[in-house]
């Protein structure tokens, strides 16, 4: 038995979908995915905002402290 009847694959070559067939299935997929969407309860949403803003303020603080350092380094390097 050669092996592409062992796989179950076809010698005949397959054709490709036309354009409105692809996007049609495309869009059958995205609807497919939306449904498996779950909607976070209010304390997940709040939670999940307050882990963000917190994040975001230490992300600003470190760059801020490395603006600082340059700033400085650059001031101390070529003067005034």
């Amino acid at each position: 038995m050669s092996e592409s009847t062992a796989t179950g694959a076809s010698k005949a070559p397959q054709q490709r979908a036309g354009l409105f067939a692809r996007i049609a299935l495309f869009i059958r997929q995205v609807v497919a995915e939306l449904r498996k969407v779950v909607t976070p309860t209010r304390s997940e949403l709040v939670n999940y905002t307050i882990v963000v803003i917190v994040f975001v303020l230490i992300v600003m603080a470190f760059v801020f402290g490395l603006d600082f350092v340059f700033g400085r380094l650059v001031l101390w390097a070529f003067g005034q």
